[in-house]
């Protein structure tokens, strides 16, 4: 979008991690970043150009856009997180996402287990990657969120010794989202809004006791149920007592 404001020309981007769909959007959960950033902007106007077929981009500021960048900038943040895993021993990454079928994705993802990153994956479909297997997975944990509300939502999160970086959008780990069509991951750079999706959307599905199937290491599911005398901790109404994304 483009308005004048004071005599100039301002633009501002809308970045989904859904489309745009007025009956979806009442059963999905979805996020949207709305910004003013010059190098988000500059990258989703040469993204036009290249989907109308006016230019041929194969690099970009900030986002990761397949069939381009996308695999290679995920792959190459998860591999940061091994050498700083390495250094520091603090690795931790967050994925949530509809599906984790993409081979070369768990293989990258074995590594970084290998090496004693913890990973988090919050996958509601298809997972292909198994967790816990003996010198393979240790350190993964699998959970889908099976509830009222159909969670769209794709996050990456990589600790980097506390410098932490979070992306977001369309995309799935899977073949044909990586390598067979336009798919978009935006960063978020502001500090507060990468705590409030943190703090009130992944951390409570990973704290979620009743929706949550969680992943055996032979590939089959247990749905979590709360322990003797531990409070019911439904994620869903939790997020949506309390999501405000804009909090300082």
């Amino acid at each position: 979008m483009v308005r004048r404001e004071k005599g100039k020309l301002e633009r501002y981007t809308h970045i989904g991690s859904g489309n745009y769909n007025a009956a979806s959007a009442k059963i999905y959960t979805d996020l949207g970043l709305f910004t003013a950033n010059k190098d988000i902007n500059d990258d989703v106007q040469d993204l036009f150009n290249v989907m109308t077929g006016y230019g041929l981009v194969s690099h970009y500021r900030k986002l990761l856009v397949s069939p381009h960048t996308l695999r290679p900038g995920i792959t190459k943040l998860i591999r940061r997180e091994i050498e700083q895993h390495k250094k520091h021993g603090n690795g931790h990454i967050i994925i949530k996402c509809n599906q984790l079928v993409d081979y070369e994705m768990v293989k990258v993802l074995y590594e970084a287990s290998r090496a004693g990153v913890k990973i988090e994956c919050i996958v509601r479909g298809i997972c292909s990657l198994r967790p816990g297997l003996p010198g393979v997975s240790d350190t993964i944990t699998v959970r889908s969120i099976v509830g009222r509300l159909l969670e769209h939502a794709r996050i990456y999160y990589f600790h980097n010794n506390g410098d932490e970086e979070m992306y977001f959008g369309s995309a799935d780990l899977m073949t044909r989202n990586l390598n067979g069509r336009i798919e978009v991951l935006t960063p978020l750079l502001q500090e507060n809004l990468r705590n409030n999706v943190m703090n009130q959307i992944v951390i409570p599905q990973l704290k979620d006791n009743i929706h949550a199937w969680v992943m055996n290491s032979d590939g089959s599911y247990t749905k979590l149920q709360p322990k003797k005398d531990e409070p019911v901790y439904d994620s869903q109404e939790e997020i949506a007592k309390k999501l405000n994304l804009m909090k300082k």
